[in-house]
């Protein structure tokens, strides 16, 4: 694997080297470099970041440093979405004049907007804590630059990263070491939120009278019935196995009831000890399916609470629990960085929280998985985020959030990841398989599997097998640098 030499300006260090060091690490690994740090002002180097433009001026790529901005990350705004070339470009409001971007010289790239620090601002979500959220901790973009441009669905972090990686290209710097197994450009996961496996009978009809009106009649009367239930996991796997795809079941392991949903604690009904469940556990194992970890709702409010729904889950199934999502994507809605960390103290591989539950695209940015940087601890964390893309309701309940037909947004966004070699998560619930209850949702989630397969450059696969691989990738990359502070924690399982 090639090693890119970077200079940073020690005058950027002495306050911010650990937010510069990571967004450096990150953006490198992501793009498949190891690196070496040099602080020898007359040897050769790739990169020179520094807002001196004579910094280094023997760097094949110099990169404008902007200080001011890295004092300060917290108080910018994202003012609008602009694009040079193939490079997806923040704008802030504080200087939406700066159209400088990159110039091509005959001895050198000079890249003139610190791009490194739009990339550390989005994949950190500077902008985060000045949004309104409702009583889920859910964001509202509805009147940001997020919605009027639909940016989520640019992936402007990893865009950045892919824009790097072309610089770099400008300047003969041999190809990175590759993102993906097998030759494939690109990955892709399916992963299913196991709410509600087992209905309610007499509360079911009245939703789906509610959903479908007088429409519903039948299917409401077959539910009540017992003739027609959500119990379709078998369903689910051999549609998902036609495209050589085994996907990931979360299971919420904290029982739930109708009590505590009404009254703000809205998890699951079902217990995983019960007998179908485990027979259940032992089935999707043995097939090649991932069980992961739906943590419940509160369940980032006690690292205790979390870690013992992680160990009755892994007993309960039988096996170790790699990954989560949160129940109602409800991560600290106050401090996320907090429950991030939790995941990290409990033993997770990985996590794919990070999402907005009613707008489609990425919430930090990058379609590339990564460590999350804890700006308390000012450190990578151990535990990777595998950035989820869509979820099924936000083409169904949320729709109005989510202009565009949502066959058109999923091709969309696997372009998108396509052309920035990253991987597509997308997730569906494990209880709307069936069309007449819940008309559409399945087939628009197997037309998307049938674009991945029919494309031939994706690697269709668990999040656990795209964790696993990332981590053992950043590792190897790791052991082949040198500088840049401390490295990317590794894996935490």
């Amino acid at each position: 694997m090639h090693q890119i030499t970077i200079s940073i300006d020690p005058v950027l260090l002495a306050d911010h080297a650990a937010e510069i060091t990571w967004a450096w690490r990150t953006l490198l690994t992501g793009i498949g470099y190891a690196w070496c740090e040099s602080d020898d002002p007359a040897a050769a180097c790739d990169i020179a970041y520094s807002a001196d433009p004579n910094f280094r001026p023997q760097a094949r790529i110099w990169l404008r440093a902007e200080p001011a901005r890295w004092r300060t990350p917290a108080t910018l705004r994202l003012a609008g979405v602009g694009a040079h070339g193939d490079w997806a470009v923040p704008q802030y409001a504080e200087q939406p004049d700066d159209q400088s971007f990159i110039v091509t010289a005959e001895q050198q790239v000079r890249i003139g907007r610190d791009v490194l620090f739009d990339f550390f601002w989005l994949t950190t979500g500077q902008e985060e804590a000045s949004f309104n959220k409702n009583k889920h901790g859910y964001l509202d973009l509805a009147d940001s630059p997020y919605q009027a441009n639909l940016a989520l669905r640019r992936a402007m972090a990893s865009g950045i990263g892919v824009g790097l990686e072309r610089a770099l290209m400008l300047r003969s710097v041999p190809p990175p070491l590759p993102r993906w197994p097998h030759g494939r450009r690109a990955a892709a996961c399916g992963t299913h939120d196991v709410d509600y496996p087992e209905v309610v009978r007499w509360l079911e009809p009245l939703r789906i009278l509610a959903r479908q009106g007088v429409g519903g009649l039948r299917a409401a009367a077959e539910v009540a019935g017992g003739r027609r239930n959500h119990w379709r996991f078998a369903e689910w796997m051999r549609a998902e196995e036609r495209f050589g795809l085994r996907s990931a079941f979360y299971f919420v392991a904290r029982k739930g009831s109708l009590i505590e949903y009404a009254a703000g604690t809205p998890d699951s009904f079902y217990d995983i000890r019960a007998p179908q469940f485990r027979e259940l556990f032992a089935r999707l194992r043995d097939a090649g399916f991932e069980i992961g970890m739906h943590a419940s709702y509160r369940a980032y409010q006690s690292t205790a609470r979390f870690a013992a729904e992680k160990q009755a889950l892994e007993y309960a199934s039988g096996g170790s629990i790699l990954g989560n999502r949160h129940h109602y994507w409800h991560l600290d809605p106050h401090d996320p960085e907090a429950t991030l960390l939790i995941h990290e103290k409990i033993g997770l591989l990985y996590d794919t929280s990070l999402f907005h539950d009613r707008y489609v695209g990425w919430r930090r940015a990058s379609c590339w998985p990564f460590f999350p940087f804890h700006q308390g601890e000012r450190r990578a964390l151990k535990t990777l985020q595998i950035p989820t893309a869509w979820m099924d309701d936000q083409a169904f309940g949320a729709r109005h959030c989510n202009p565009g037909e949502p066959a058109d947004i999923l091709r969309g966004l696997v372009d998108r990841v396509a052309a920035q070699g990253g991987v597509m998560c997308a997730n569906i619930h494990d209880y709307v398989y069936d069309d007449t209850l819940f008309p559409g949702w399945s087939k628009l989630y197997l037309a998307l599997l049938d674009d991945l397969s029919a494309r031939g450059t994706f690697w269709l696969a668990t999040p656990a097998q795209i964790a696993r691989h990332w981590i053992d990738r950043a590792t190897a990359l790791e052991r082949a640098s040198h500088g840049l502070g401390r490295p990317i924690a590794q894996g935490a399982a």
